[in-house]
Parts: C-alpha cells; structure tokens; sequence
C-alpha cells in the first residue's frame, strides 16, 4: 500500500493471534503489535496527534522549537514527525534513557538535554526532567511543550487504536490487557470503550514500585512502564482491574514471547505476557483477548535480552526460560 509519507504509515498495525504463547488457553489471544509503527512504538500515534492538533490550534509554526521529556518511545515519534515537518526538538531525558534511544534520536536530528541527577524533592527522575523542560520553555522564544504527561491529545490517539482492534474482531472484544506510564493507552483505549457501551473488561498493568494505583514508591528498572508520580491524565476507574509486576516478570514475559512466538518486544510487553498468566484462570472460555505490545525488542537488546544483565541483577534465573524452550520443542514434535 504506498502511502504520501512515513507519518501516514503510523497505525493499522496487525494483530496477531497467538496460539503457542500458554498452549493450555481457553480463550482466544491476540498481540497488537505496535512495534511495526515505522518510529517502533504506538507513541507514534500520539507524538502525530499531539503535533498535528497544536498546528490546528496555531500553537506551532514552521519556527517553532519543540521541547519535550521522555524516556525513549515518544522522544523517538517525536523525533521522526519533527525531521519530517523540518522542526527543531530538544527531547530532555536522564541517566536512565538507553545509549541506542539517544543514537536514534540523534540520527533523526533531536537535539539532548540530558537531566542526571533526580528532584531533591521527590528524589524521581521524572520531576527533574520536567523542572528542565520548564526551564527551556522560558529562556526559548517560539517554543512548545506537547506534554504527553498532560495532554488529552495523547489519549485520543488511542481512540485510533482500540478502534483497529475492533474492525478486526468485528467488535468481539472481551478482554484488552494494556500496559500503563502516562496513562494516554488507557485512557484513551477505556473511554474509547466505554463511549460506545461495550462490555469489554481493560486490564491494567502497572509496574511494582508504580504509584499509578496507590502502589508504594520504589525503584525500577524497565524505562516507560509505571510511573513515580500520578499522571495527569489518570482517571480514577478507567481499568476494570489492574495488576502489578516485577522488573523480573517484564524479563521472563518477553523471553516467553520471543522463544514461544518469534515476537520481539518491549520490556511493557513482557509485563503484559506475565499479567495474563496470573488471570488467565478467572477468563471465561471462549473469551476472546488482546494484548497491545508497545513496542520493539530491539531497544532492550542490553537489558531484557542480555543474559549478563538479567544475572547482574536478577542472579542466574535462565531456568525460567530454558524450561520455555524445552516446552516449545515438545510442542513443535507434537505438531
């Protein structure tokens, strides 16, 4: 299908059923795999949106400087619609943000602002880089902030998403299972939802160490999942049920879907692999589910995926993993 330009390849991307990933399901399950965004991530989707309605309001001209925070995914959908429409972006980031996210943002032309040391106050990293997103904004004539943290643009993006899945499964949607940071996927996916009067129940999966859902503070290690701070854009009641999980779970549900489905994504995605398998027994049979991945296994190619990294901090769990291995082989002789 040609399309006029790389930001008009954003969305329409597959859902993929998988029938490999728990063999003993009663229920059918499918991936969204926004990882085939040409940017890599559904943030795509609301990096456009957020720029598109902010020229609609005449809050962006060709001159413009965009300043935004960000942990990876929305720094990158920024960065691309940025080169493509010839504007100026300072994406500000921290100490945690991965040597390949700031190579990608370079190479799109995204100027760092690098924020290490977290807010005295709150000791979260977020705090401080949005401290320095303000700073910018006033020594910066023309400049702009999207703030994905508050801007409902974010959310509708996702009205786009929930919308495919449902063109697809011809509105037989029971479950959708989504990881939550800003809440925008959420949000936007729940009210999209909720709107149009279908019963679908959303799942919610947040971080352990996430305060999304009243958890207690704590450190994490997987960028882009949960939140140290409430977002602005929660709602109160948006998710039917949420459930919370480890640095370790993201590690093992990614390893089980690449080694069970040849799916490599995101450390989000693994999160949303192992909250399935805590609840997988209260969906009733002939349910049908999706699970949205976010975005691509690439960018954890020296966390996730590298054994040296999960022992550093983990301790020698590749038996997790090697027993999925063992189980795809009998599935395949059985096959």
């Amino acid at each position: 299908m040609i399309k006029p330009n790389i930001l008009s390849a954003v969305g329409n991307t597959p859902l993929v059923e998988l029938t490999k990933l728990y063999p003993d399901l009663h229920f059918r399950l499918f991936g969204k795999i926004e990882a085939l965004n040409p940017g890599g991530s559904m943030k795509d989707r609301a990096a456009i949106s957020m720029l598109e309605r902010a020229v609609a309001a005449g809050r962006i001209d060709d001159d413009t400087v965009i300043i935004e925070s960000s942990s990876g995914n929305m720094g990158i959908g920024l960065a691309q619609a940025c080169s493509y429409l010839g504007l100026r972006l300072i994406c500000v980031v921290d100490a945690k943000t991965t040597t390949q996210n700031l190579n990608i943002l370079r190479a799109y032309g995204s100027e760092i602002s690098l924020v290490a040391d977290p807010d005295p106050a709150t000791g979260e990293l977020l705090p401080a880089r949005l401290n320095r997103v303000r700073a910018l904004l006033s020594t910066i004539e023309n400049s702009y902030w999207p703030n994905q943290y508050a801007n409902e643009s974010n959310p509708l993006a996702h009205h786009g998403t929930v919308q495919e899945i449902l063109t697809d499964l011809d509105d037989n949607l029971d479950y959708l299972f989504c990881a939550t940071s800003t809440c925008g996927t959420l949000r936007g996916c729940a009210e999209y939802l909720r709107d149009r009067g279908l019963g679908t129940k959303v799942i919610a999966v947040d971080a352990i160490g996430s305060v999304i859902f009243g958890g207690r503070k704590a450190a994490r290690l997987i960028p882009g999942h949960g939140s140290g701070i409430v977002p602005q854009l929660y709602v109160p009641n948006l998710a039917d049920r949420f459930v919370r999980v480890s640095d370790l779970d993201c590690v093992i549900g990614c390893r089980r879907l690449v080694k069970r489905e040849a799916i490599l994504a995101g450390g989000s995605a693994g999160g949303v692999v192992s909250a399935l398998a805590r609840v997988k027994g209260d969906i009733p049979a002939g349910a049908t589910c999706v699970m949205i991945f976010p975005d691509r296994g690439e960018r954890y190619l020296d966390t996730i995926y590298d054994d040296e990294w999960v022992a550093e901090h983990f301790g020698d769990v590749s038996h997790l993993w090697e027993s999925v291995e063992e189980e795809n082989r009998e599935c395949v002789m059985a096959i």
